[in-house]
């Protein structure tokens, strides 16, 4: 069992009380303080630090030359994220970078930690990734991402485009959201696909896909609801990797513009996923013509189960907490959660084939919100009680973020401690 700093988590965070005139100066620490106001356990909190402000107070900190310890010393996996267009670094003076990336576990009650991040001589080592995301070119067009905890999967093109007569190629038009649910924290994406589509419907071990999207929005798709319909796009038309571990990977998929009730809307989902995690972020900036907003709707399909299950479903609207929860329970394949939170919902709907929590969206203005899924057979979530404490422990930590600080200083020395 990893200690507790290096465990992976999925929560993008601000930052706060940056004091800009010791940073102006050359230091050989930086001193980072992450606090909150919950009594709550966060485990796996993502902590982030604008590369700039490491720059600024670590003049020539590079990637691969750096060290982040917790309060007691112990190294914590990091990572660095790079951002175009400042891609180059030719001088050497690490410059290129985007964010600093790092996680903690805060305990119940522990409302403050400290951390330090400091140059070293040696080369910092290469972590494990517990995220990865990838366009699968092997399987139709397929996109997949996955943490330690959970898979998920959606469509491109290639799956949804007809099939050429006598080919037996498969064909499903939809921009739903499936889930791959794990029973263990090593990758599995490229192992499921190479072993074959009537091998991970079948639980052998490490999981399975027994989660049914079809025509719905699966866990986490989306679509424009007029107040009677559901207007949804496409399969994704392209994809681009912003960032792929090993303790956050961002994706981006773009989806055409598609016909919602006489007006056109395309849209962008930016996906965080974050190890540790249960649930991902989601950005979907949608863009069409005009000022006035449109609902958009985030879904959760009606009848996930797989066949045979006889599955028993029921559905949670907590408008306090701004969630959408679901619970199966199946006859053979255990039971599962999907949940959907969403800050600044303005209500719960449905159609034939989805519940759907809804949100007012302006053209190019991004909505905000987390999806996420467990499974009784991967030890984490054993009920439906404990899948509600869950999402509710979701909802507390979106409505209030980790506040992060920084301050510069010289290292520690046994005169100076």
């Amino acid at each position: 069992m990893r200690n507790k700093p290096m465990k992976p988590t999925a929560l993008r965070l601000a930052l706060a009380g940056l004091l800009a005139a010791p940073l102006a100066q050359a230091h050989e620490q930086l001193r980072i303080t992450a606090s909150h106001d919950l009594a709550i356990a966060r485990p796996s909190e993502t902590i982030t630090v604008a590369w700039p402000e490491v720059n600024r107070a670590l003049p020539g900190a590079l990637i691969h030359r750096i060290a982040v310890r917790d309060g007691a010393g112990r190294v914590l996996a990091h990572q660095v994220t790079n951002v175009a267009p400042q891609s180059k670094d030719p001088q050497g003076v690490g410059i290129a970078y985007g964010e600093l990336i790092f996680q903690y576990n805060f305990g119940a009650g522990e409302k403050s930690a400290s951390f330090t991040v400091e140059k070293i001589d040696t080369l910092a080592p290469a972590f494990a990734p517990a995220v990865t995301a990838r366009y699968i070119q092997e399987r139709l067009d397929d996109f997949a991402w996955e943490n330690d905890m959970v898979a998920h999967r959606t469509y491109g093109a290639a799956l949804g485009a007809p099939a050429v007569p006598g080919s037996g190629k498969e064909v499903l038009a939809s921009s739903g959201i499936d889930i791959w649910f794990k029973r263990v924290p090593y990758p599995i994406v490229d192992r499921w696909y190479n072993k074959g589509h009537d091998h991970y419907h079948v639980d052998e071990g490490e999981g399975m896909d027994m989660y049914n999207v079809g025509k719905s929005r699966g866990a986490g798709g989306t679509g424009v609801w007029d107040g009677k319909r559901l207007y949804t796009s496409h399969n994704y038309k392209s994809w681009k990797v912003l960032a792929n571990g090993p303790v956050r990977a961002v994706f981006e998929l773009t989806y055409d513009g598609w016909d919602a009730g006489g007006t056109t809307v395309s849209e962008v989902k930016r996906f965080t996923v974050d190890a540790g995690h249960q649930f991902d972020r989601v950005a979907s900036t949608f863009t069409f013509a005009g000022a006035a907003p449109v609902t958009v709707a985030v879904g959760l399909n009606k009848n996930p189960a797989d066949k045979g299950q006889a599955p028993k479903i029921e559905i949670t609207r907590d408008a306090a907490r701004a969630s959408l929860l679901q619970w199966v329970e199946q006859a053979h394949n255990g039971a599962f959660g999907t949940a959907v939170v969403l800050p600044g919902a303005t209500g719960f709907t449905e159609d034939p084939l989805n519940h759907l929590v809804l949100a007012s969206v302006t053209s190019g203005t991004p909505l905000h919100y987390y999806v996420g899924a467990a499974w009784t057979r991967a030890g984490r979530v054993s009920s439906q009680e404990a899948w509600k404490a869950r999402v509710d422990n979701v909802a507390a930590r979106v409505a209030n973020p980790v506040r992060v600080a920084l301050a510069a200083a010289p290292m520690p020395t046994k005169e100076n401690p």
